[in-house]
């Protein structure tokens, strides 16, 4: 099967369902941070109309989907459940719908895989928790702090300048490929303090090898026979490429140019890419967009060529067109319609040139799951399984009495496997439909406090 750039429009956890495990290489989300704001792009810009909500119910969460976080992880959903109290209802809803989405996450990365989640301090220590728990806390690598802004005034407190990253791999043998980060402004007047009349600033570097351990090369260089770190035919090329000059003794020294320094090995403090600005021309308008330069280095450090990327918030498609860029293939998903508009005149103005990619609001259909018909046999387990229960109203039934139904209906991402299936009595599953179970368990116990009601006015 040729893998093809795709951008699906829906509710991302419905897609991230559907996928195939072990698919993606890379995963980078910047989902909104629960800061209790509304963001819209301005009229006039690429990303006009776009908008989304930051404010967080349990609305949002997809009740259907609760039943995989309580069976696989018990003590992430005790630690949830606590979060009410300590911070807010919001909070908890905003922590369950991201929990349930991070699961699928780590199912769909490969061995080799990473993610990235990018955040600010609002939820940030209980994302940490959720990450830990379903990645495993031995495969956290970076809270990497990005400088969003270089100073920031708060009314109380000391200013906000720094969003966080939270780096994970899904195993100790990830992709990594070593990235560097520009010197900082101290650094380079403390070391490259030396300028060529052309204006390139240089630092000197010795030469001799003399009094380090692993060798070296002994020949005569200008009337001084020494220990040298680098054979002649190198001494010989740095001389005439300028890259050579001598001190006051007669003494060779390299020249290290500033503008040819890769830098620093990357760091976790990220002071070095700019936030966007007004006069930026990658700048689309869409509220909270990220650079392209962001992106750069996450795919370059934990990519390769060709590899997978994915985007599951992907808003303006950054990630997309840096994936692009860079020779990698993508998959973006946003539940807006603006982002394939943004996406295509992105690929064209940034990328330069543009590859067709997919657009389409179907729901995927995992194909290395193992597919089983709704069978008698099937049936006969799942009564046994269930000693009889409907899944809904919990009362007992003989088994021509109930029905086999999707837990995960397939509008919204459910499939024919077994680990989907269901029994509800006949009067249950004609009131789900394909709606949730917690929209069923909710008119059922209703129903049920109310007849409860009328028994006791009654007596």
């Amino acid at each position: 099967m040729v893998f093809q750039n795709t951008l699906y429009t829906n509710d991302n956890l419905f897609i991230l369902n559907g996928l195939n495990s072990n698919l993606v290489d890379l995963i980078y989300l910047d989902p909104p941070f629960n800061s209790k704001r509304f963001y819209s792009a301005p009229v006039g810009s690429k990303a006009a109309g776009a908008s989304f909500k930051d404010m967080w119910s349990w609305e949002d969460v997809n009740e259907e989907y609760l039943n995989t976080l309580a069976k696989n992880y018990p003590a992430l959903t005790t630690f949830i459940a606590s979060i009410g109290a300590i911070h807010s209802e919001a909070m908890k809803a905003y922590v369950t719908y991201m929990a349930q989405r991070i699961i699928e996450m780590h199912r769909i990365l490969k061995e080799r895989g990473s993610l990235y989640l990018h955040c600010d301090t609002t939820a940030s220590h209980y994302l940490k928790a959720v990450l830990d728990e379903i990645f495993g806390k031995e495969n956290f690598r970076n809270e990497i702090s990005w400088r969003r802004n270089t100073s920031h005034s708060d009314a109380i407190g000391y200013g906000r300048v720094r969003d966080v990253i939270f780096f994970y791999t899904k195993t100790k043998n990830a992709i990594w490929n070593d990235v560097y980060q520009k010197y900082e402004e101290e650094y380079i007047q403390q070391y490259y303090k030396y300028k060529d009349n052309n204006g390139r600033r240089w630092m000197s570097d010795n030469l001799s090898a003399s009094g380090l351990t692993g060798g070296g090369y002994t020949y005569e260089w200008h009337g001084h026979t020494k220990l040298w770190r680098c054979p002649i035919e190198t001494m010989r090329m740095l001389e005439e490429e300028g890259k050579i000059f001598y001190t006051k003794n007669g003494i060779a020294r390299r020249k290290r140019y500033l503008d040819e320094a890769k830098g620093i090995p990357a760091q976790d403090d990220w002071y070095d890419v700019q936030a966007l600005r007004s006069w930026h021309k990658e700048r689309t308008g869409y509220p909270t967009q990220k650079p392209l330069a962001l992106l750069y280095r996450i795919i370059k450090a934990s990519s390769n060529e060709g590899d997978i990327v994915m985007d599951p918030f992907c808003g303006c498609a950054t990630t997309c067109v840096a994936a692009q860029q860079l020779g990698r293939k993508w998959i973006g998903i946003d539940i807006a319609e603006q982002s394939a508009d943004v996406l295509v005149e992105r690929l064209s103005d940034d990328a330069g040139i543009f590859k067709d990619f997919v657009n389409t609001t179907i729901i995927p259909q995992r194909t290395d799951i193992y597919k089983v018909e709704p069978t008698k046999s099937i049936k006969e387990r799942l009564y046994q399984e269930q000693d009889g229960l409907c899944n809904a109203c919990k009362k007992h039934f003989d088994i021509w009495n109930m029905e086999i139904d999707h837990i995960i209906p397939k509008s919204k991402g459910g499939g024919n496997y077994y680990e989907n299936y269901q029994l509800l009595c006949s009067h249950c599953n004609k009131l789900k439909g394909d709606r949730t179970m917690e929209y069923v368990r909710l008119v059922v116990k209703t129903r049920t406090e109310m007849l409860e009601k009328e028994i006791i006015f009654g007596k």
